[in-house]
């Protein structure tokens, strides 16, 4: 894509931005650094519609790495793959010069993506991040952008044919080593649906089964 195009996209053109683009484009799949091109653009898009105040280069870095740890990189991490990618993300901007604040926010970002019900009520970059993902994912809020906004943002970032089972074929690959990350998310739905084994972590169990007495 041409700088042009970035920019109607919302994307900055800047050094970061662009090394950012080329350690994800080297690090993940078409279908991941697509996605994650979409979730940076529904999020911004979303934050220009209601007038919020964000910073696009906090915004796209934390959507560039909030699918990260699905890679095959952590394959053996038993962190929540949502940690991973904050952790990676972080890394990557301390090289840059940014501010210990706005580290945080993109940690937060990504690591709380997959927490609806709590990102929306913190900063906006944390916001728009979930509720870019969400779109990309569930379609939530689809009707909200005009036919004209997805076209060019499909045209830019292509949703690759059966796009849903992908994305639902690389959470579970990302996840399917440390089952026990996915309680308290979302995430369990996919292994569930994945793998008929898999057996959910129940809290009332957990709570009645306790050590406590009484």
């Amino acid at each position: 894509m041409n700088t042009d195009e970035l920019c109607t996209l919302g994307i900055p053109d800047s050094k970061l931005t662009r090394d950012v683009t080329q350690f994800i484009r080297d690090t993940e799949s078409d279908l991941l650094f697509h996605h994650s091109a979409r979730v940076f653009c529904w999020g911004a898009m979303t934050g220009n519609r209601k007038g919020m105040i964000f910073d696009p280069e906090l915004l796209y870095t934390a959507a560039m790495f909030h699918d990260i740890g699905l890679t095959a990189h952590y394959e053996k991490s038993q962190l929540r793959f949502e940690v991973d990618g904050a952790n990676a993300a972080r890394e990557f901007l301390k090289s840059y010069g940014v501010t210990n604040n706005d580290l945080q926010i993109v940690w937060n970002a990504v690591a709380l993506h997959t927490t609806p019900g709590i990102p929306e009520f913190m900063d906006p970059e944390i916001a728009l991040l979930q509720s870019g993902a969400g779109m990309d994912v569930a379609g939530r809020g689809y009707d909200r952008f005009t036919d004209e906004e997805r076209q060019a943002v499909v045209k830019a970032f292509p949703r690759e044919n059966h796009f849903k089972e992908g994305i639902i074929d690389a959470f579970y690959h990302g996840m399917k080593h440390r089952p026990h990350t996915t309680f308290g998310t979302f995430n369990d739905d996919v292994l569930a649906f994945k793998d008929p084994k898999f057996q959910r972590i129940d809290m009332c169990s957990v709570i009645l089964g306790s050590r406590w007495p009484g």
